[in-house]
């Protein structure tokens, strides 16, 4: 997946993995597919605006 796509509603189930869930990254990684680096990056952007 392309970091610079960011679907909204799979960066809502990455945050809530990590914050709600308290998952690792790496299980996070193993869960969705995507790169850890990845990951990192759209928890770091925090919020997110939809695109029209």
């Amino acid at each position: 997946m392309n970091q610079g796509v960011i679907n909204v509603g799979a960066l809502a189930k990455i945050r809530r993995m990590y914050l709600r869930d308290g998952l690792p990254i790496k299980e996070i990684e193993r869960r969705t597919g995507l790169a850890r680096n990845t990951i990192k990056a759209w928890l770091r952007k925090g919020e997110m605006v939809q695109s029209k």
